[in-house]
């Protein structure tokens, strides 16, 4: 089996898994007994806004070692096995929200990192990665809790600092992996 055939099944197994676990952590707000803003914290995050951050530090090392084309490869593969595990141990309205969600942020990560390639190593995956948060928080939270008790706005808004602070995090593990993958040189595409 190649490098490339390898690298995008581990990346769409990874991929998998980090999403299916995100879509059922992010039923559960994560309880404190603190405030914030004379806000209860148990609104403020859920246990999915640390792990989904994962997803995309995936898709940066497919994009980093095997370059734009198999990565979003490994983002479609990962989206419809995702969204069928996520169907059955999430609910459709979550696994639907997800997809959706999924697709669009992976994708846009897939297109900016590629294009931020040459700059510090740091530099794509942390742009990319934070402004594909923001479209991938804004779809799911409208998508899966809109007209639902759920206070998804406040939820929304917690997620999101928490996804760009281990946006931040994942700088290291994706710096520690970068030297065990080869990295592809490519233009970027357009």
């Amino acid at each position: 089996m190649s490098y490339a055939t390898r690298g995008v099944l581990l990346g769409v197994l990874a991929m998998t898994v980090v999403v299916v676990a995100s879509n059922i952590l992010v039923q559960h707000p994560i309880q404190l007994e603190l405030t914030v803003f004379g806000i209860p914290a148990d609104h403020l995050w859920t246990w999915g806004a640390l792990s989904y951050p994962v997803a995309f530090l995936v898709t940066d090392l497919c994009n980093r070692s095997m370059g734009p084309a198999k990565a979003r490869r490994v983002v479609y593969a990962g989206f419809a096995v995702a969204v069928l595990l996520s169907a059955a141990f999430a609910g459709w309205r979550i696994a639907l929200a997800s997809g959706t969600a999924f697709l669009l942020a992976q994708l846009l990560d897939v297109l900016i990192f590629d294009r931020l390639r040459r700059m510090r190593w740091w530099q794509a995956p942390l742009i990319s990665s934070g402004l594909a948060s923001t479209l991938d928080t804004l779809v799911f939270f409208s998508l899966a809790f809109a007209g639902t008790a759920v206070p998804w706005p406040t939820l929304a808004l917690g997620d999101y600092a928490v996804k760009l602070a281990v946006a931040v995090i994942m700088l290291v593990p994706f710096r520690a992996l970068m030297s065990f993958l080869p990295r592809a040189e490519l233009a970027p595409s357009r």
